[in-house]
């Protein structure tokens, strides 16, 4: 396709068929505007684990019409805990029932990754506006006076008139636009694991979100599908979170980290699968992450750590922010994706900055847990309410007409 005179009406090109992606395709095609997804996998899908959502997303997911099918499948906590890792103690709780929704009109949602996944694929596979290219992995992209062009590891090759990127943490477009090499390692790991219900020994809650903090290391656990599975993320801090091991020795470093955790711990990471882990990184925020037709998105732009749960939602929340600003500037990309930045920095980069907060209040050490503590002890509904409303309100849009009374 390359040469080949452009349109702003022709199909735009997205980098990742993930949450970000997706969104976009879809928040640009109920706009009357085309997408390519291109996927570098075989086919579309995602990694089975699960995902917390406030309130927030539900801004996004009534925009784009798939609220009844995620509702579908998700759950709704009736808390959030956290917990102290060595004495069990409750510190902080989050009611998430029926005062939390009369305050930000929408619940907090605990789903399985692939769930949400899917309600937006199959959105998407019915919108005739969105055409998705499983693998079709990006090796290079080149901007021209009249859009962008793709070239794929397997020779061929896509134009655009514009070029959105939400090819996650490790962008290949960002390493062009920004060139900040690899994202920042902070020193931990995390393994995920997904039991049956039905096998869970312990004796932890098992409808609320509950994170065990602890000096250098966290569990989180929920349900999923309704009560019938059973997550659990296991977080800590090592020497050797840039190396591969193997189960025995992933093995004896949980077994090191968490020596002084409270029971009901070790009675989780008994049932943790070590056969993988993942290090845990963010990256610095930046005031720009566009150049002309190009626009990075999500992870991309402004991965933050997991500590607000609120990764996949940033991402969800930028699709629909760029496509009503694409539509708002009238083929004028370059524009739009300016107007983006300016739109989402300082939210998104409000999220990586607290987030790492978050991460040194979550596994405070010494007095300085002590100190934690004993404040999260005057701490009643209403604070937490109000500590989260920046957040949880929502966003937004510039594009957005504002209201005259």
């Amino acid at each position: 396709m390359a040469g080949t005179e452009l349109s702003s009406r022709d199909p735009i090109l997205i980098i990742g068929g993930g949450l970000g992606g997706l969104t976009t395709a879809l928040a640009l095609a109920q706009r009357g505007l085309g997408s390519r997804v291109l996927e570098g996998a075989p086919e579309f899908g995602a990694i089975g684990y699960g995902i917390q959502f406030g309130p927030n997303v539900f801004h996004v997911l009534d925009r784009i019409g798939i609220t009844d099918a995620v509702m579908e499948k998700a759950d709704s906590p009736p808390a959030v805990l956290m917990r102290d890792a060595l004495t069990g103690n409750e510190l902080v709780r989050i009611p998430t029932g029926a005062s939390f929704r009369a305050r930000f009109k929408h619940p907090y949602i605990i789903i399985h990754r692939i769930d949400l996944h899917n309600a937006l694929l199959d959105a998407c596979k019915r919108t005739p506006e969105i055409e998705l290219v499983p693998q079709a992995m990006v090796t290079g992209f080149e901007e021209r006076d009249d859009g962008v062009s793709l070239t794929i590891a397997d020779g061929r090759s896509f134009a655009g008139p514009a070029l959105v990127a939400a090819d996650g943490f490790r962008s290949l477009v960002r390493a062009e636009l920004v060139g900040d090499g690899e994202p920042r390692p902070i020193g931990y790991v995390a393994h995920r694991t997904i039991v049956p219900m039905a096998e869970l020994k312990a004796d932890v809650h098992r409808h609320e979100v509950v994170l065990w903090g602890g000096p250098g290391f966290h569990i989180v656990h929920y349900p999923l599908r309704h009560g019938t599975l059973f997550n659990i993320v296991a977080v800590f801090r090592t020497s050797t979170h840039g190396q591969k091991g193997d189960v025995d020795s992933y093995g004896a470093e949980l077994a090191h980290t968490y020596r002084d955790a409270h029971p009901a711990m070790h009675d989780l990471l008994a049932m943790m699968d070590l056969g993988r882990r993942w290090q845990v990184g963010d990256r610095d925020p930046v005031r720009h992450w566009s150049k002309g037709r190009v626009v990075l998105l999500g992870d991309a732009a402004h991965p933050p750590l997991q500590s607000l749960a609120q990764g996949a939602c940033m991402a969800i929340e930028d699709g629909l922010c760029l496509a009503e600003l694409i539509q708002a500037a009238g083929g004028d990309f370059a524009g739009a994706f300016r107007r983006f930045e300016a739109a989402r920095i300082l939210r998104t980069a409000r999220v990586q900055l607290e987030s790492r907060a978050l991460w040194e209040f979550y596994h405070a050490e010494g007095i300085a847990r002590d100190v934690r503590n004993q404040t999260v002890a005057t701490w009643d509904e209403v604070h937490l309410q109000q500590c989260l409303a920046w957040l949880y309100d929502g966003f937004r849009s510039p594009a957005e007409p504002v209201s005259r009374v």
